[in-house]
């Protein structure tokens, strides 16, 4: 199984360019759809929001990642085994926070190349055809190369600013809620916001925190968005 994880949008022309190469190389492979709308350009947040999402990916399963805004540059493409499940994608922290919270890891070097290469386009010619064959088996991974970290690191630890904002204005962080008391308040944009423990405990246009389904810190409102009443964005700061 591959699973598909990038800043590409799911309107515009890329993902289905690299699930054609996908399909070409491993047939037999389901794919399917992660996240294709992570903060674009991003990598710090999208290194926090791939490792919420990588819990639930099983293992023995290869996530393609891609929020690579150095593409054609020199950071390098790598493999990163983390867990039982492969992740493929760039050498710019990207991978890091997965690598971090591990308990086995083993990162390696990529140097395979296709014989030829769009330079903006990795996602598609570079990591899609690696995915597919580390997803088939066999005895490919053998020609990877082992190195001894990531080059790019943004660590463990939590990050408190807001990660994702759904379509329902719910503004998702980069904190894990496990051992956040829920007497605390947190502070966004100047204003204190209060636990509650789900959206039918506030009235409408309420504005609270709570735990949600990945077990991060999630800002919302009783039916309304949290991003319009908050003015609050990716990347807006957690008091």
């Amino acid at each position: 199984m591959i699973f598909l994880f990038t800043d590409f949008g799911a309107a515009d022309i890329y993902v289905g360019q690299v699930k054609a190469v996908l399909q070409q190389l491993a047939p037999k492979q389901g794919v399917i759809d992660l996240l294709h709308d992570a903060p674009a350009f991003n990598v710090k947040t999208g290194a926090h929001l791939l490792a919420a999402l990588a819990v639930r990916v099983p293992e023995g399963s290869v996530v393609l990642a891609v929020v690579d805004p150095g593409v054609g540059g020199p950071r390098a493409p790598v493999a990163l085994l983390a867990d039982g499940r492969w992740y493929v994608g760039p050498d710019n922290g990207l991978l890091s926070v997965v690598a971090a919270r591990a308990r086995k890891t083993r990162v390696f070097a990529i140097g395979w190349r296709p014989r030829s290469a769009a330079v903006s386009f990795h996602g598609r010619d570079l990591f899609a055809p690696v995915a597919a064959m580390l997803a088939r088996g066999g005895r490919w991974a053998a020609k990877l190369k082992k190195k001894a970290r990531l080059a790019a690191s943004f660590g463990a630890q939590d990050l408190a600013e807001i990660i994702y904002v759904d379509h329902y204005g719910n503004l998702v962080s980069g904190l894990r809620a496990a051992g956040i008391s829920r007497d605390r308040g947190f502070v966004v944009n100047g204003r204190e916001i209060r636990y509650a423990r789900v959206f039918c405990e506030v009235p409408a246009g309420q504005v609270f925190w709570y735990e949600n389904s990945l077990g991060l810190v999630e800002i919302a409102a009783g039916s309304a968005s949290a991003r319009q009443i908050l003015g609050a964005a990716s990347g807006t700061r957690l008091a």
